[in-house]
């Protein structure tokens, strides 16, 4: 089963139903036919004024970035790392192809 995606207006309209009516988390998500712990987190988030929330916004955008890059970077690394396969060591181990003698 795959998790639907809510708009932000849904989302923001499910909140005000919990701090500005009053009423209960259970009941909203039961209503709105979603989980509990999804509407804490909405509640979580969208409780801050929007400034700070644009601004965590940025900040993990920021971070998630930096996590890719640090991986492609680490990868790039152990590449260069391992010792080359393909190559020969020196040229001796270099091999022409020589017809078979019977």
């Amino acid at each position: 089963m795959s998790n639907p995606r809510y708009p932000e207006e849904f989302k923001i309209e499910a909140v005000k139903q919990v701090t500005e009516r009053g009423l209960p988390v259970a009941e909203v998500a039961a209503r709105l036919g979603m989980s509990t712990h999804s509407l804490y987190a909405w509640v979580k988030r969208y409780s801050k004024p929007e400034e700070q929330r644009a601004q965590e916004d940025n900040q993990q955008a920021e971070l998630r970035r930096l996590r890719a890059e640090l991986k492609r970077v680490t990868e790039e690394r152990d590449i260069l790392k391992r010792p080359p396969r393909t190559l020969p060591r020196s040229a001796a181990e270099v091999r022409l192809h020589q017809p078979a003698i019977r």
